[in-house]
């Protein structure tokens, strides 16, 4: 582009930034569209895949020609007693006395929500485990 012979440096200088940069641009944007279309070439490649899949008909089974023989069953052993669901689970730690200390917190709080989970028959009400809970409150900042 020619500017007449009277334009300011200043306004040149100016006009051949802007220019450039404006042909920067031009560029990246063609290089988005490039990026765009493959993009899209892939998903319509992958979508005719899928297509012809959904589309392509159920493969056969035939079955086995000699039926599979059943396997002996054996009458369950009987059982010498029965447990109750109080044997049938491990002997469960209480969780540690808290002291209300802030690096301990997770480690109580983990504790007394892996009891309460694992034995909801002794908690039937929020009350229950917000007592029981409280219970090891016992030292520093938490007895108070």
């Amino acid at each position: 582009m020619s500017l007449p012979a009277d334009t300011p440096p200043a306004v040149a200088d100016v006009l051949g930034y802007l220019q450039h940069h404006l042909q920067e641009l031009t560029e990246r944007q063609n290089a988005s569209e490039h990026t765009i279309n493959a993009t899209l070439a892939g998903l319509t490649a992958q979508l005719q895949q899928l297509t012809q899949l959904i589309t392509a008909p159920a493969p056969t089974v035939t079955p086995p020609l000699i039926p599979p023989s059943p396997l002996p069953v054996s009458p369950p052993s009987p059982v010498p007693f029965a447990l109750s669901k109080q044997q049938m689970r491990p002997k469960l730690p209480s969780p540690p006395d808290f002291s209300g200390e802030w690096s301990s917190r997770r480690a109580f709080l983990n504790s007394c929500m892996l009891y309460l989970h694992l034995a909801p028959e002794q908690f039937t009400c929020d009350k229950k485990k917000i007592f029981w809970t409280l219970a090891f409150f016992k030292d520093g900042r938490a007895a108070k």
